[in-house]
């Protein structure tokens, strides 16, 4: 493993003003040093997370390992890059400034430090490019940016829809939330009333995690965002099944400090909570889209299972505006996130016309059971990319590029060289 570092220009239409840093790390399999490999540069999911930190040849990487050598990069403001959070962003001063600066960490700018960070590493050859979840969406903005310097597009579990809006997506993921719920409770029935108990106890006593920060019924149901993921459900069971004192009375402190690790903090990637409906705007706001949509679904109203007989239905990976009021790591920046919510300015992520005469190999796995990218945006985009090859399944979760042991990157690497 080889650190490297790279100077970009905070906005690539700028190209002569202040520049930031992107960190990425060079993997090369040992005893291949000098062999003179393609390369792959990997696109983590987030938005706002950085690249994985891996400890030897594991998960997908093993596999490509095989044929490549690989760059994990840090996307900007996430990991070693130059960061952008509550402590950096408070040299700026008013929150309209800090939210003009953070227009420029989406899948546009992100795909541009791509376009410049290869020229440096390759020589100037193209690469191949994977993208898990936003890395997708991300690796479609390549396409449509700059094409020329992609040998072979391969994404899991991240087609977004061209045109999509955030209302789009979420009037798409709620249904599939709700029915990730009933799986787990059909799955784990007991914990139908366990779920009840703990809303009930939260809606009327206030609770404070370690930290200080308050566990409220609605922070309770954003646990559910790991029901998407291969092993979420057992993860979730394994959590409420010791939720009180042996005598019901109260909450064990274990629990709580449990759900302390679990629930959802933003201070190692604020950039997840700021920018995460802002990487589906062009030329709209979003508003706070999860919240608004979310009443539409009634039976994510916790009252239904406090006051009634309802399962407790969990969220999945919405953000809400509640999380920045109360999350240390983003109260500072609540006022930003209220001027992103209403930007209408956004522009475009994606080039139709170019994806339509794509001829970039590309190749992509579609998880019909995705919680997070709903297949009915991504299978048009798929029939959208002119030699794109759509792989539809249900055998995996929407971490299945990382579970599967380096199945699904050895099947999307067949799709593109035509083997499968």
């Amino acid at each position: 493993m080889t650190d490297r570092a790279f100077a970009v220009p905070l906005d690539h239409a700028k190209p002569g003003g202040e520049q930031i840093e992107v960190f990425a790390r060079q993997i090369t399999a040992a005893g291949r040093n000098g062999a003179n490999l393609p390369w792959l540069v990997f696109l983590q999911g987030g938005p706002g997370n950085a690249a994985q930190r891996p400890v030897g040849r594991e998960a997908w990487l093993n596999r490509a390992l095989d044929d490549y050598q690989v760059l994990l990069l840090d996307q900007r403001g996430t990991g070693r890059s130059t960061p952008a959070n509550r402590q950096t962003l408070a040299r700026l001063g008013s929150p309209r400034a800090q939210a003009d600066y953070l227009t420029h960490f989406r899948a546009d700018s992100i795909a541009l430090d791509a376009e410049l960070i290869r020229r440096d590493v390759t020589g100037g050859a193209p690469w191949t490019v994977l993208g898990q979840s936003y890395g997708g969406f991300c690796t479609v903005t390549y396409l449509s940016f700059a094409p020329d310097g992609i040998r072979e597009a391969l994404i899991a579990g991240g087609l977004p829809g061209l045109a999509a809006t955030a209302d789009d997506v979420y009037r798409r993921t709620y249904p599939q939330v709700a029915k990730k719920n009933a799986q787990h409770y059909e799955r784990y029935p007991q914990d139908v009333d366990r779920a009840r108990r703990i809303a009930a106890y939260l809606a009327a006593r206030e609770v404070r995690l370690p930290g200080g920060r308050p566990l409220t019924v609605a922070a309770f149901q954003s646990l559910g965002g790991v029901l998407g993921s291969a092993s979420g459900s057992h993860v979730l069971h394994y959590l409420l099944e010791n939720a009180f004192t042996p005598d019901g009375g109260e909450l064990a402190d274990a629990f709580v400090h449990q759900v302390a690790q679990s629930l959802v903090s933003f201070t190692t990637a604020p950039l997840y909570a700021l920018l995460h409906e802002a990487c589906y705007a062009q030329g709209a706001a979003t508003r706070w889209s999860a919240q608004r949509v979310r009443a539409e679904f009634p039976g994510f109203d916790p009252a239904a299972a406090i006051d009634g007989d309802d399962p407790l239905l969990f969220t999945g990976e919405m953000i809400y505006p509640w999380m920045a009021e109360t999350d240390p790591a983003l109260s500072p920046l609540r006022e930003a996130a209220g001027i992103l919510a209403e930007r209408d300015d956004w522009p475009p992520l994606y080039d139709p016309s170019r994806l339509s005469a794509n001829d970039v190999p590309a190749a992509a796995a579609i998880y019909h059971d995705d919680m997070y990218v709903p297949v009915d945006l991504s299978v048009p985009t798929a029939n959208a990319i002119r030699g794109l090859r759509p792989w539809v399944t249900n055998e995996y979760e929407h971490d299945g590029l990382r579970v599967s042991n380096g199945k699904v990157l050895d099947r999307l690497i067949g799709m593109v060289r035509g083997t499968l």
